[in-house]
This record gives structure tokens, C-alpha cells and sequence, in this order.
């Protein structure tokens, strides 16, 4: 999943809010240096993680991109359920997402001496184009994929992915509905456990 599902995923606890959002940027040997709360954020992001990565609807949806994105599938499809998250936002949660959003925003830099080099370099760029709330919108899905496609370490297209999202609206969007509340379902039994280490 992407940022604004791990984001939502964390159920408003601030450390467990920081943890996910930096979850792809510690590694294991690292968590020690972050305060508790924050290291089970970054568990859970990788627990979201490998839970979505082996479901069977998200399979189907990173099938249908994989003949022209190959590894790439997954990423865009972490963006595509992003958009119908944000889209959406009315049905999940109680709070207008742009409140949402700004909220994290100034969390976010409360938290800016806990955020890796990588986050704290893409950080100033989420704020201003809004990322959380420019998902739900083809405009700022486009920047979004423009600026991961010019980070991306192989040639990746993902600039172009925006027609496949269209052409397939109706497909990526029932999938979405179907698999998101099986991984809030996951959420909300994990975080009555012990996450464990990666």
C-alpha cells in the first residue's frame, strides 16, 4: 500500500502514524534508535506490506499492468488503491481528508529529527503539492507518477500508467472495495498482537 493507506491503517495514533509513513525507509537493525511506538508503526507498515503483496485480488490488479510495467506493477498499483482511498475518504474515515492531511503535514514535521535523510528530502515536496489529498484527483496522480518515474532506477513508463488507470477505472476500483476492508479487518486483529520483528 501507499502512503495515505498507511497513514489511515495507523487509526490516528501519532508514533504508530510516523512509524508506518517511514516504514520503507528503516531497516530492521535500525528500529533501536526510534522511541517504541514509532518501531511498531514501522512494523506494521512491513506486516500491510507482505499481507497485500501476497493477496490474491492485488495479484489480479498488478497482472493487468505487469506486461508493460514488469516490476513497476506494484508500486502503481500501491498509487492506484491510494487514489480510490482518497477519492473515497468520506466512506472510511470521519475526518474531511484535507484536515486529515494537514494534520499529518504538521505532525510530519514535529517528527522531522525522527524522518531518514530520504524522507526528510521528500517531505518539503509532499507538503506543498498536497500529495494525500492530490491522489484522489488525475492531475495530482500525474505529478505524483511524473516524479516517480524520474526517481525510478530503470526506464519504468510509470509517467504513462495514468491511461491504464482509466482504461481499467471500473476493474482497479472493485478491487480496491474488496480488498481494502480485508486489510483493515488484518490491521485491526494485528495490532492486538504482538507484531513481532521483521
Amino acid at each position: 500500500m501507499n502512503i495515505l493507506a498507511h497513514l489511515y491503517l495507523s487509526f490516528e495514533d501519532p508514533h504508530l502514524m510516523i512509524g508506518n509513513f517511514i516504514g520503507d525507509h528503516v531497516r530492521n537493525r535500525d528500529l533501536v534508535h526510534f522511541h517504541p511506538q514509532i518501531q511498531k508503526g514501522v512494523q506494521l507498515h512491513w506486516a500491510i506490506d507482505a499481507f497485500t503483496d501476497s493477496h490474491n485480488i492485488v495479484h489480479q490488479s498488478k497482472e493487468r499492468l505487469r506486461p508493460t510495467y514488469k516490476k513497476y506493477s506494484a508500486v502503481l498499483v500501491d498509487l492506484f488503491y491510494d487514489h480510490f482511498l482518497s477519492k473515497n475518504w468520506e466512506q472510511y474515515h470521519h475526518q474531511p481528508l484535507d484536515a486529515f492531511a494537514q494534520a499529518f503535514y504538521f505532525l510530519m514535521d514535529q517528527h522531522h529529527h525522527n524522518m531518514p535523510a530520504s524522507v526528510q528530502h521528500m517531505m518539503p515536496y509532499m507538503k506543498r503539492y498536497n500529495w494525500l489529498v492530490g491522489y484522489g484527483h488525475f492531475e495530482g496522480m500525474q505529478q505524483v507518477l511524473n516524479g516517480m518515474s524520474r526517481r525510478a532506477k530503470f526506464q519504468s513508463n510509470m509517467e504513462k500508467s495514468l491511461q491504464d488507470l482509466q482504461h481499467s477505472y471500473t476493474d482497479f476500483e472493485q478491487e480496491f472495495a474488496e480488498f481494502f476492508p480485508e486489510l483493515i479487518g488484518f490491521v485491526e486483529d494485528l495490532l492486538g498482537e504482538d507484531l513481532g520483528r521483521r
